[in-house]
């Protein structure tokens, strides 16, 4: 009776054993597997970062072409805050640097962070768009009822396919206050 109890035991530890090493398998591969998602779907393309230096060693501006960036915003579900592009659309040059801005108030009576998470569409075009400036890049401190204009500056690589003629740059905020790690907020 006792060994068979202790059988018991054993097989039951495995088990929960199994279940736990899967469980941080699929854990670990849920980035990959979300990317592979998002890239099979069409959804949240994501933006490339340079730095501005590079830009005007690599690019050319392209003058023949010109495309139609559009700007958007939302909030997460329970993000108070009032978020939105400046401009809503641009004709750009592919190669050329071009800046806007969003604006963020923060309606509340409490200070709160936020972070905005970028996406591009159509997927595609996500490559070819990069950012040299964004309030994306750190984590957004409003004061309760403060106002902020926060900086765009992007490019457009001029290897865009030729039948994209259209993209749209949208950002969806996010209230980050419990979690924000004080590395990754920018200063006011």
């Amino acid at each position: 009776m006792q060994d068979q109890k202790g059988v018991e035991n054993r097989r039951s530890f495995v088990r929960i054993a199994v279940v736990a090493v899967a469980m941080f398998g699929f854990g670990y591969l849920l980035v990959p597997l979300y990317d592979v998602f998002c890239e099979i779907t069409g959804l949240n393309g994501k933006t490339g970062q340079v730095d501005e230096a590079t830009v005007a060693a690599r690019y050319e501006v392209d003058t023949s072409r010109l495309i139609t960036v559009q700007f958007v915003a939302s909030n997460n579900l329970g993000m108070p805050w009032e978020f939105g592009p400046v401009q809503h659309t641009m004709q750009v040059h592919p190669g050329k640097v071009y800046e806007t801005s969003y604006t963020a108030y923060n309606p509340t009576a409490k200070d709160m962070v936020g972070q905005a998470v970028p996406s591009v569409a159509p997927t595609k075009a996500s490559r070819y768009f990069n950012k040299t400036e964004c309030f994306c890049f750190n984590n957004q401190p409003l004061a309760a009822g403060e106002r902020k204009d926060m900086p765009l500056r992007f490019i457009v690589d001029p290897n865009m396919p030729k039948g994209v003629k259209t993209l749209t740059l949208a950002y969806t905020v996010f209230d980050v206050t419990e979690t924000a790690q004080p590395d990754r907020v920018a200063m006011n």
